[in-house]
């Protein structure tokens, strides 16, 4: 049985981004490694030994782009997390886990209606549960909502943390669209850390057609080999020249020009802008990606099309199972999409992901401290 640490060896934002009110230059928060306490865990608590961490776009936000944190730093980011526990309740001690990105309190309304996902109580690691998130060696959680991981085979534990947020965030977007076998499925970001799941993922619940949109043809590619029908390479394109491709598809493949679910995942504004040009009768477009552009658009549009828009986020913890099963079973392919890393790497992989936007695969940092 692994020790129980007498510190918890962290990379913690010591300074979050900030923004200069004048000029709207954002300067870069301030990560260091360090050690902090191992707390007294409580009933219900356990202590998890992280195996890996994923890196999300929603990290870099709290770090460079000025979006705010609900605990104010020094905290430790990260929220995409695979571990064992190694302390706490006895029913879970050995046990590899999956712990959820977000984990409702189970007591409020939306909790008690189906939306606990957006539970305004809920704690997320890297952002409200106090300073504990999932670049550390250890992190303390509540053990309700744990997802527990029988049969990986040859699967590493480090890789499957992608599933604690960036395999189970396009699951709750399915739900939220009420995707049905047999409907159309158009993904802007198929090529991106959740947009590649998200092509596999409607394709396993049973859509019909995936058309994958994106920037990078060798990505677009791999996307054909999973879960995408057709792709679109949008690279220097606007929402008009995107939609009249899609338009083709659409005669040349004898498909239908209304009924399309459209999950936007990039949160870029050209994404964004594209999904809403392709909104068409009866479709739906669910959001996804988070960014900071701001879209004119014509909301009558909606009543005319009886059409709808869709926001979603994170994913209820009662799915993980689901998800993790598909992972487990190969109907969800994660292998070609995740590279891990050591956790020492931290500092330049943020810079890198930051930079480029997005990645060939999920990047899962791993603790070497």
């Amino acid at each position: 049985m692994t020790q129980i640490p007498k510190k918890i060896k962290t990379w913690q934002m010591v300074q979050p981004s900030t923004k200069n009110k004048e000029t709207g230059e954002v300067f870069p928060g301030k990560i260091e490694s360090t050690e902090i306490p191992v707390p007294e865990l409580k009933s219900g608590e356990v202590l998890v030994e992280v195996a890996g961490c994923g890196v999300c776009h929603t990290d870099l936000g709290y770090f460079y782009d000025g979006v705010a944190t609900v605990v104010n730093p020094p905290l430790t980011l990260g929220h995409e997390i695979s571990g064992t526990v190694v302390a706490g309740d006895a029913a879970w001690i050995g046990k590899e886990v999956l712990i959820p990105a977000v984990m409702p309190c189970r007591q409020c309304y939306l909790c008690k209606t189906g939306r606990g996902n957006r539970c305004l109580n809920q704690k997320m690691p890297g952002n409200s549960m106090g300073i504990w998130g999932g670049f550390s060696s250890h992190i303390p959680v509540p053990s309700l909502d744990l997802c527990e991981i029988k049969n990986r085979g040859g699967i590493p534990l480090a890789n499957l943390a992608v599933v604690a947020d960036a395999g189970t965030t396009p699951y709750q977007a399915a739900k939220r669209a009420g995707l049905q076998p047999g409907d159309n499925v158009v993904v802007i970001g198929i090529a991106g850390g959740v947009g590649q799941f998200m092509g596999q993922i409607a394709k396993t619940l049973g859509a019909g057609t995936v058309i994958g949109i994106d920037l990078n043809e060798e990505r677009l590619g791999r996307a054909l080999k999973y879960g995408a029908d057709f792709i679109i390479n949008s690279t220097g394109k606007d929402a008009a020249t995107v939609l009249k491709e899609f338009r083709t598809i659409c005669k040349t493949n004898d498909l239908p020009n209304f009924g399309w679910k459209i999950f936007e995942v990039t949160g870029a504004r050209g994404g964004q802008e594209t999904a809403l040009a392709m909104l068409g009768f009866t479709g739906k477009l669910i959001v996804i990606g988070f960014g900071l552009a701001k879209i004119e658009y014509s909301i009558s549009r909606l009543m005319a099309f009886d059409a709808e828009i869709i926001g979603t986020w994170a994913c209820l913890p009662e799915y993980y199972p689901a998800v993790l099963d598909m992972v487990l079973k190969k109907k969800i392919d994660i292998d070609p999409f995740v590279e891990t890393r050591p956790m020492s790497t931290i500092r330049e992989t943020f810079e890198e992901v930051h930079k480029t936007g997005s990645p060939a695969r999920r990047i899962v940092l791993i603790p070497d401290f």
